[in-house]
């Protein structure tokens, strides 16, 4: 048995490392690519405004877009095809995966794991095929295959987002929903299964701006989990990967401001897997939710800013350790982020922006009950590699001490987001968790992940 683990072990280590070495080529690659570009620039004159929408995106799309991927692969069979991309279907998708590596510390030092995430997306404008204003509706399939990768370094926050709750190897319907535009899209809704974590406590959700400049398609590229859900709402709001059904309205009667109210199946509260559930279920078990926000711009730069905080409510009986229970549960958060410094204003996105989280709950059942989270993203700033970005997060909950031994669990994490080519993104990540908080006494954990993003 020790022998095959040994065995097991060298061949992720050498898959590990045919991995780095490809990584490497492809960079190599996209370097001497980059510097081309950048003569061939000097016999002509560039646009003002680079490719603003592929500068800088989530570690996992699939956790907070209602659309996935980028619709590349559509667009380049229809040109081959010879179809006019006019008549209302897109079809997109992205596969994520990553290889971590538990450096020392944690729950299970040196130990290695694997995960992988596919979704396909497929999304209908009604007003293109069936001439009804305003109206969408999509569709989505994901598949996941992963490990228990934070279990191995002890994080109860957790430092990877790609695994979730058991089972770690799953195929689901993740969304199934219909959405209308009303007033001019000033009041929207969408009914149906959805990711509520996607038009709720979403850090990463860019201000809209007209001006290609400003835009900032994801705050940030950090992995870890308190990135897409406060983890303040662990155990209660539907997200990545445990999607559910219920009703989003969107209220957004000036473009500084904006009210969100939704209802959900809610019951994930009680341990129930609601992404694997093709039906609803709707029982005593609800989560509703509503959230505010401001967003403006800042200085003679522009400087594009926002915050937003929300309410939360879960209905029904929650079970926590042995003997505790408790008749629903409610809570609080906010949210923030600001554009600090453009390095070349009002001609691109290169430049720092700066994000914020905080969280708190009434509860005594579900595992964290505080959360402070703040980050900094750098975009464009190395030579020659106009759509790469940097990052860096810290992330303190504040634990259950009905769950767990120690009170608090803190992580740092930092990374590099390289653009290959087309949709294709490749992401180093260390992560240093100083007090792992599954057990009491586990050392500090360092990890590190390599992560790919594709989108198409």
């Amino acid at each position: 048995m020790s022998a095959l683990k040994n065995n097991k072990c060298k061949v992720v280590k050498i898959y590990f490392i045919k991995i780095l070495v490809a990584c490497s080529l492809w960079l190599l690659a996209g370097h001497l690519f980059a510097a081309e570009s950048s003569k061939a620039a000097e016999e002509q004159p560039l646009p003002l405004v680079l490719d603003a929408p592929r500068l800088g995106v989530s570690s996992n799309p699939g956790a907070v877009n209602v659309t996935t991927g980028s619709g590349d692969a559509q667009n380049f069979f229809q040109k081959q095809l010879g179809i006019q991309n006019d008549h209302g279907i897109r079809l997109g998708g992205l596969w994520a995966s990553d290889v971590n590596a538990l450096m020392a510390g944690g729950a299970e030092p040196g130990t290695w794991s694997l995960n992988s995430l596919l979704i396909l997306d497929l999304n209908i404008n009604t007003e293109k095929i069936f001439h009804w204003k305003g109206g969408s509706f999509g569709a989505e399939f994901l598949q996941f295959n992963g490990s228990n990768t934070n279990g191995q370094a002890g994080s109860i926050q957790g430092y990877n987002s790609l695994p979730g709750p058991n089972p770690l190897n799953r195929s689901q319907l993740y969304e199934l929903w219909y959405r209308q535009e009303v007033l001019d899209g000033k009041l929207v809704f969408r009914v149906g299964k959805t990711i509520p974590t996607f038009d709720f406590g979403n850090v990463l959700r860019p201000i809209p701006e007209k001006e290609d400049y400003l835009a900032i398609p994801a705050v940030s590229g950090l992995i870890y989990t308190p990135i897409f859900i406060n983890p303040a709402l662990y155990g209660v709001e539907p997200g990545y990967y445990n999607s559910a059904y219920g009703l989003t309205i969107n209220v957004a009667p000036i473009k500084e401001w904006y009210f969100s109210y939704g209802v959900y199946d809610g019951n994930l509260a009680r341990g129930k897997q609601t992404g694997l559930a093709v039906l609803p279920e709707f029982n005593s078990y609800y989560f509703n939710i509503g959230e505010t926000g401001v967003n403006w711009h800042a200085g003679k730069d522009r400087k594009p800013g926002m915050v937003a905080g929300g309410f939360w409510y879960q209905t029904g009986k929650l079970q926590g350790a042995p003997g505790i229970s408790e008749n629903g549960t409610y809570g609080f958060y906010f949210f923030g982020s600001q554009r600090l410094w453009f390095q070349h204003p009002h001609k691109n996105n290169s430049g720092i922006s700066a994000f914020f989280q905080l969280g708190g709950n009434t509860s005594i059942t579900l595992p964290i009950f505080r959360y402070i989270g703040l980050g900094l993203t750098g975009f464009d700033l190395v030579p020659h590699r106009p759509l790469d970005s940097w990052g860096l997060g810290m992330s303190l909950s504040w634990l259950n001490p009905t769950l767990f031994v120690p009170s608090t669990e803190l992580m740092f994490q930092a990374y590099y987001q390289a653009h290959v080519v087309a949709g294709l993104y490749l992401q180093p990540t260390l992560s240093y968790i100083p007090n792992p908080g599954a057990a009491p006494n586990l050392p500090g954990a360092w990890a590190s992940t390599l992560r790919m993003v594709f989108l198409f």
